[in-house]
């Protein structure tokens, strides 16, 4: 393995000087004092030079280590709690830069930067740290950004576990947030408060994949001097970059696309190093760090992600395509359908669709359920994003927290289904619905 001294991306960071009184390093604490010291980028393992490079070669590559005591391709697993010390580690601690360093695994870890560089380089950012879970990361980054008696701005149609984690938590430490219809620019702006210091959205609206106007937000955000933090979970970054359009930190549920396997549970934040330093901050005292096997799983399945991103975006159109067709189907939901009202946005932002498809069928909430228990291919099950094609009521998993009301104010409506669409043939998916359809119809 390489020395600490050469994985550190605090190479001119100064290491030697004469010692004062209280033991500090003199020329350590002029760089301290310094008005112009700069964070770097990182930290890193990896000297691969990213510029110019697609996403499907940074899949693969950004990231990847290659043990120069075994030549092994893959990048190993450091399955270690904790780390030699000497003079630096010791340093780093007075100097600011333990997390440059390798000391214990709650701080750092081989694994843990492998895959924090490549989802980095996926998502042009400067640094990333990685969590437990989707949740783990979300309510690590806005304790970290809020101050005391903070306000978030946010969307009224988020993921159940972030809805209860503002409405529940947050009033419990003295902070507060307001749900506003996430394309309504003007209540947006409207309900924007002294204290508010996030703009909290989602990139694609879940079940109805509904798409955030980002450019919108990011200007919001930059007139209003607020943080944007974008949960881009359903997008990835190889169907839409947030940091590109005035995002500040973007979390994902890697436990979703980003893995892509159904197998591991898992989140992120990347933004600016400042940003994410102060995050990482935060994690440490929350203690949701990534184990160094679950690293090694998530940089497995980061490798194809931009191939599987491309197949789940063409099943998901064409078997929405399909439903859109089909007489037991009142509506279906897919921005890169035509009829979608987001159509034009999803073109100009979005580089190829979402791998989920919602739609609503004849018959409700009952239907809906045979409909489920009779696919073969689609498994009933929660989540999304695996390989395997998923399939969901939100009414009894993803929003079961809402009433129905509140659902009913979403445009979640009866009969409502959520396809996580898989890597399959569409074609094989496509008959195995008709088939489910054709059995419940009869029925009636």
């Amino acid at each position: 393995m390489v020395s600490t001294n050469a994985l550190s991306s605090n190479r001119d960071m100064p290491i030697r000087g004469d010692r004062g009184a209280a033991g500090i390093d003199s020329k350590v604490a002029g760089w301290l004092e310094s008005m112009d010291r700069k964070r770097q980028s990182g930290p890193h393992l990896d000297t691969l030079d990213i510029e110019g490079l697609s996403d499907e070669t940074l899949a693969v590559h950004a990231g990847s280590v290659n043990d120069s005591a075994t030549g092994c391709v893959g990048t190993p697993i450091y399955q270690s709690t904790t780390f030699l010390l000497n003079d630096d580690q010791y340093r780093s601690f007075a100097q600011g830069y333990a997390r440059d360093r390798f000391i214990y695994t709650r701080y750092g870890n081989p694994s843990q930067w492998s895959v924090q560089e490549k989802l980095a380089a996926l998502e042009g950012a400067e640094s990333a740290v990685v969590f437990s879970s989707g949740m783990a990361a979300i309510a690590t980054t806005l304790m970290a950004l809020l101050d005391p008696g903070g306000h978030v701005v946010a969307s009224n149609e988020l993921y159940g576990g972030t809805y209860n984690f503002l409405n529940m938590e947050l009033p419990n430490t003295g902070m507060s947030a307001t749900l506003v219809d996430p394309r309504n620019y003007a209540a947006i702006e409207a309900a924007i408060q002294p204290n508010t210091q996030i703009l909290y959205f989602e990139t694609i609206t879940n079940p109805l994949l509904k798409i955030v106007d980002l450019r919108r937000l990011g200007e919001i955000a930059a007139r209003r001097g607020i943080r944007l933090v974008v949960d881009a979970t359903f997008s990835t970054p190889i169907v839409t970059k947030p940091l590109r359009f005035g995002a500040h930190v973007v979390v994902h549920s890697a436990t979703k696309y980003l893995n892509g396997h159904s197998d591991l549970v898992a989140g992120v934040a990347v933004g600016e190093r400042k940003l994410v330093d102060q995050i990482w901050a935060r994690m440490l005292n929350f203690g949701g760090c990534l184990d160094p096997h679950a690293c090694f799983m998530l940089e497995r399945g980061l490798k194809t992600l931009a191939i599987r991103m491309q197949a789940h975006a063409r099943t998901a159109l064409a078997v929405a395509s399909y439903l859109e067709m089909h007489p037991g189907v009142r509506r279906v939901y897919h921005p890169m359908l035509p009829s979608h009202a987001d159509h034009d946005l999803a073109k100009e932002i979005m580089r190829c669709g979402t791998g989920n498809v919602t739609f609503e069928i004849e018959g409700g909430d009952e239907a809906a359920l045979r409909l489920v228990d009779n696919m073969k291919l689609a498994r009933s099950a929660t989540s999304l994003g695996g390989v395997e094609s998923l399939i969901s009521l939100p009414f009894n998993s993803s929003h079961s927290s809402f009433t129905a009301k509140q659902r009913a104010e979403m445009g979640i409506m009866p009969g409502c289904i959520r396809l996580s669409a898989g890597i399959e043939d569409p074609q094989d998916l496509i008959r195995d619905m008709d088939r489910s359809f054709n059995i419940i119809f009869s029925e009636r």
